[in-house]
């Protein structure tokens, strides 16, 4: 009973996001959970594309890189092991890769994206170069307005991304954003998409299941 009512509330959440996605320009899907959200998201990617992924949580726990690979894609991600000037450049490989997958770290109910990210390098990419772009976002990073949402990007996604990584920055012995002057910090860029950017078409998957920081 409970988790019907969550879900139920969530759906809400979701119909009033999709809808203010929309109108600002936005492709969206709404996906009941995360095998039809990564069907989803394959279908948004035309045979022979390549593509780029950023630095997502939610699109590794969707599996969609060892699924795109399975299926032929030809697939720019950095999280292997090479150094840091070949890590440097996938990363800018993907920035003109045909099609981008991301998530972001949190989208308001007003139909706002906002990212934080520490080189730009994700939020770069989700804003111009690829043709398309497609960003997952699960139900827990759903926020009532740009106040929540910033918030969130950086008291939730940063602070999770540094305990992934093991930066030595003040968040991950506090548990929350102190806006640190750290060299690891992981909030050095702060994006807000109002609408869609001009010259990129961007889809929108909304998961009724919680994926991602």
């Amino acid at each position: 009973m409970f988790e019907d009512v969550k879900n139920r509330l969530y759906e809400l959440r979701i119909r009033a996001a999709a809808k203010a996605l929309e109108e600002n320009g936005f492709k969206v899907l709404v996906a009941g959970g995360r095998e039809e959200a990564r069907e989803l998201v394959i279908s948004l990617i035309p045979e022979g594309s390549t593509v780029g992924v950023g630095g997502s949580t939610t699109i590794r726990e969707l599996n969609l890189i060892e699924e795109l690979e399975r299926r032929g894609f030809k697939v720019i991600h950095h999280w292997v092991k090479v150094s840091p000037e070949e890590s440097l450049e996938i990363r800018r490989r993907a920035l003109t890769s045909d099609v981008y997958l991301s998530s972001s770290n949190a989208v308001t109910l007003d139909g706002k994206l906002i990212n934080v990210d520490a080189s730009g390098n994700r939020v770069a990419a989700m804003m111009f170069g690829p043709r398309r772009v497609v960003i997952v976002v699960g139900r827990n990073k759903l926020t009532r307005n740009l106040e929540e949402g910033l918030l969130r990007a950086k008291n939730i996604a940063g602070v999770a991304n540094s305990i992934r990584l093991n930066y030595k920055t003040p968040c991950t012995t506090l548990g929350y954003c102190v806006d640190c002057r750290s060299a690891e910090k992981p909030c050095n860029v702060i994006t807000i998409m109002e609408r869609r950017p001009a010259s990129t078409e961007v889809y929108v998957v909304l998961v009724n299941d919680d994926l991602g920081f």
